[in-house]
């Protein structure tokens, strides 16, 4: 089955393949690409005036017809970092002429909101095609480093990205596989995995976004194989320490946060099959891969390349109109590989003695009795000039004092977190992250 055509400097239709291939499973139904095609142009001809419409909708079938319905009327899918009615009206108010559209009524109700009919309506015609040019997206970055940023995204180049990461993953499986995906299609890794991979690759989706191990069962119990699981560390180890039983898969996909060697070897093993962990981001979408049970360096994407800054690095790649510049630091191997090396950001100097936030977090993380925890560099207090070390931590059976004694051990004693709060959750959102007002929020809260 082809896939769609980068090299086309016009326009690509919404999604590539033939008329009876399965696009989706959704609500026990199979729905071939005519059928979606005519969803789309139905729902088109529904949809309200405007220019930009913020896509809520939950169900990932629907949340899929909306997607292209409202590119097809020349608008714009929002694609908030998360569904909080806060975030959601800053959205609306940062663009003009926006509307929200959903599949339910979320309380309260966001202003100009509409929702999708029970039945969706149908609609017969020619393949919808979009100008490789439009923008039909602007995704925004999850918060966890600061505030959350637009990013706008254009037709065309999703089309490249999509075969870059069709690249990445095809080895996995032998036909066509089924994606079931435990991460928001809001979110840019939900998005390209779930969403941009079964429209314009050999692919079928999972309608259903499953959260507990049994529901994550369910659904790949209902789907077609090959069966490929999108997900994210902290579902993974949900998943593994759960004894849940499931289908055969062709391979996990996971990204969000880094992935632990040693949970990606249990995964394999629990599950007998390969993980395959993607790094990327809001701003340039995936651009490497590896396979972290067995190897710490990150293998390019076909056509990428990474200049090293000072503060940073910048990402060259086929998809991106320019070169974006992040804030991770690598070091460049040969054959097209690289090792991550943190966030400047990221890396402290206290009293002339130099770590990570994210080695901390991971020394504080491997405490005997911890399941959860993250580090962090409070701002500096008036008449400072360096912020306090500070953490939060899951540990149902450990006190905070056995914590710190376990972890004198290891840690020298200027980035022992002081405070270190015991709490029952981490304020982790959809796809795992930390948002960093969040943890701050709950820092405060201790007081």
């Amino acid at each position: 089955m082809p896939v769609a055509d980068p090299s086309s400097p016009s326009r690509h239709p919404l999604a590539v393949g033939e008329p009876a291939r399965l696009l989706a499973i959704a609500g026990g139904e199979r729905i071939d690409l005519s059928m979606f095609f005519e969803h789309v142009r139905g729902v088109a001809a529904l949809l309200p005036p405007g220019r930009h419409a913020v896509n809520l909708c939950e169900d990932r079938y629907r949340f899929l017809v909306g997607f292209c319905a409202i590119a097809l009327r020349g608008q714009v899918n929002l694609l908030p970092p998360s569904r909080a009615p806060a975030v959601v009206a800053e959205v609306q108010r940062r663009h003009e002429r926006t509307w929200c559209l959903g599949d339910r009524a979320p309380d309260p109700l966001p202003a100009d909101w509409f929702v999708l009919p029970a039945e969706l309506p149908r609609l017969p015609g020619e393949t919808p095609m979009l100008d490789a040019a439009q923008l039909v997206a602007i995704g925004f970055t999850s918060g966890s480093t600061g505030a959350p940023t637009a990013n706008p995204k254009h037709w065309g180049a999703f089309a490249t990205s999509t075969l870059q990461n069709l690249q990445a993953l095809a080895d996995l499986w032998e036909g066509m596989p089924t994606v079931i995906a435990t991460v928001p299609p809001q979110h840019m890794y939900g998005m390209e995995m779930s969403v941009l991979l079964p429209l314009l690759a050999p692919a079928a989706l999972h309608a259903g976004r499953p959260f507990f191990p049994q529901d994550v069962a369910q659904a790949l119990a209902e789907a077609t194989a090959p069966r490929l699981l999108v997900t994210t560390p902290v579902h993974l180890k949900a998943l593994v320490e759960s004894g849940v039983a499931l289908p055969p898969l062709a391979g996990i996909v996971t990204a969000t946060a880094p992935l632990p060697q040693a949970l990606a070897e249990a995964a394999e093993r629990r599950f007998a099959t390969q993980v395959r962990e993607v790094f990327g981001s809001t701003e340039t979408c995936i651009f490497a891969r590896r396979r972290t049970a067995r190897e710490q360096a990150w293998t390019l994407l076909p056509g990428v390349r990474l200049e090293p800054q000072e503060e940073g690095t910048l990402v060259h790649a086929p998809h991106l109109p320019e070169a974006v510049a992040l804030a991770d630091l690598v070091e460049l191997l040969p054959e097209d590989r690289f090792l991550l090396r943190g966030r400047r950001a990221d890396l402290l100097e206290i009293a002339g003695k130099r770590a990570s936030l994210g080695d901390l977090t991971r020394r504080l993380q491997a405490v005997h009795g911890v399941r959860d925890a993250v580090v962090v560099q409070l701002d500096p207090e008036p008449g400072q000039t360096v912020g306090r070390i500070a953490a939060l931590v899951v540990a149902p059976g450990c006190g905070e004092a056995e914590i710190l004694h376990e972890l004198r051990a290891g840690m020298d004693p200027v980035f022992l977190p002081r405070p270190l709060r015991k709490v029952e959750a981490l304020p982790r959102n959809e796809t795992g992250k930390l948002p960093r007002d969040a943890v701050l929020a709950l820092l405060r809260g201790g007081e």
